[in-house]
């Protein structure tokens, strides 16, 4: 997107960013926001990999607002959705499945359908995966133990959702998606059925038959 901005920039001020999570660390007051200069946190992705890169080559007055990057309150998560909904929904969300246990956003196994967003304490499968996505975490104690993340109805409920599976790492959460007609709770990246318009995107490594050791 950003290289095709380059090539032909296009008017983003009025563009809003809805991130689905974000790490947390436990606070006297309960909990906040994982630190937003820290490359695995979901803020540093926000403004590192997607607002500078699109904003990159747009005159300021077109550029995606700070203000318009938004993330759920770890301190009032069921605001987020009202926010949504004033907004008029969703247009687009763009998704990933947790390699071993199809996590979406930090819904884990188990997650109810109407899930909304809430504090999630984060499973080990789940801390797992983003381990391997952000090595830089270290090791396993580092990977933060609680997340916040919009629900299962609130994805289900976005006017379009394209669920992205890419690698060898993901054909086993392939398999489970294709498998399904309708959401599973015990592997949450089923979602995707329950979108009014939702494509699944894959690539040739990750549709391979899953390795069966």
């Amino acid at each position: 997107m950003a290289r095709r901005l380059a090539m032909k920039p296009q008017d983003l001020s009025h563009v809003v960013l809805v991130m689905m999570d974000e790490y947390l660390v436990r606070t006297g007051s309960g909990f906040d926001y994982a630190p937003a200069d820290k490359p695995w946190s979901c803020h540093y992705f926000a403004r590192v990999e997607i607002a500078d890169g699109l904003n990159a080559g747009l005159p300021h007055a077109e550029r995606l607002p700070n203000e318009s990057v938004w993330f759920p309150d770890p301190h009032d998560p069921d605001a987020y959705d009202a926010r949504i909904a004033e907004l008029g929904g969703i247009d687009f969300f763009i998704l990933a499945s947790g390699a071993s246990d199809g996590h979406v956003a930090f819904n884990p196994p188990g997650s109810a359908r109407g899930s909304r967003t809430r504090i999630i304490q984060l499973s080990d499968e789940t801390r797992r995966d983003n381990l391997q996505t952000f090595p830089a975490f270290g090791t396993l104690a580092n990977v933060p133990s609680h997340g916040i993340s919009v629900g299962i109805d609130t994805i289900a409920s976005a006017k379009e959702s394209a669920m992205i599976v890419w690698g060898p790492g993901k054909r086993l959460t392939l398999t489970r998606i294709l498998r399904a007609v309708r959401y599973e709770p015990d592997w949450p990246a089923t979602v995707i059925h329950e979108c009014t318009v939702g494509e699944i995107l894959a690539d040739t490594d990750a549709t391979a038959p899953p390795d069966p050791s």
